[in-house]
């Protein structure tokens, strides 16, 4: 099974953190961001990655991870997204990658205090489908947030004005090849991109999505607040270990 980290974008709600750098590049506690999913995707398995990044920045990436072996990788690849298009925009280009493989796809802001291999191994038991992560937060609206009826999905909505549960969609995807096709069908939202939302909704129409409830800690980091969270919660993880 490969991995897909997602790191692309402008970071704007970071701004001026993210005039001189990529947002995926800013410290979490003591080491970059991107360090975070790579760990998460290595720690489950995962060992050939393919990293989708863009904008003015994107060769920085290439000085701090070079081939990836450092950090536990086989193999690091990476691939360049124009412009900004929305995540399945960013995914549709690990298509040959993938070579028809099933992927784990995990957003380069997504911080997992946990483990995700047992998601995983599910997964690679599954025989087809997707299979999504879901976690309960405080304030569900700015995500793609799951009303869950019977133990199952019944429906998952972008960023709702009046959230209909507070169990959101974090940012790590599994997908089988499946998902390009999915990808290329889709038409541009209300704000022109392609989303992540409609690929999930789509498996979830044909009864192919499934879902696990993460274990430990999770934080985006897209946001001043979520960005300070995320810090601290890395920092009282590495004092504990440390004591």
């Amino acid at each position: 099974m490969k991995g897909v980290i997602l790191a692309g974008g402008t970071g704007s709600r970071l701004y001026p953190l993210t005039s001189i750098t990529n947002k995926h590049l800013l410290p979490i506690y003591n080491k970059p961001m991107i360090y975070y999913p790579i760990f998460s995707l290595v720690e489950a398995g995962i060992k050939d990655v393919l990293l989708v990044t863009g904008g003015e920045m994107a060769g920085d990436f290439l000085r701090l991870l070079g081939n990836g072996r450092e950090l536990g990788l086989s193999r690091l690849s990476y691939t360049y997204q124009r412009g900004s298009g929305g995540i399945a925009a960013a995914l549709s280009l690990a298509e040959d990658f993938a070579e028809k493989e099933k992927i784990a796809v995990i957003l380069g802001d997504n911080i997992i205090g946990g483990s995700i291999k047992k998601y995983v191994d599910s997964f690679q038991m599954q025989k087809d489908g997707a299979r999504v992560l879901l976690r309960e937060v405080e304030h569900p609206e700015r995500f793609g947030v799951a009303e869950i009826g019977n133990e199952k999905i019944v429906s998952i909505e972008e960023k709702p004005k009046k959230p209909k549960s507070n169990y959101i969609v974090i940012g790590v995807y599994m997908y089988d090849s499946q998902v390009f096709d999915i990808i290329r069908g889709l038409k541009p939202s209300g704000r022109g991109e392609l989303e992540i939302t409609d690929v999930n909704n789509y498996y979830l129409k044909k009864g192919g999505l499934t879902y696990d409830i993460l274990d430990g800690f999770w934080s985006d980091a897209g946001t001043f607040d979520s960005l300070l969270l995320a810090n601290n919660l890395v920092a009282e993880k590495e004092r504990k270990k440390s004591n």
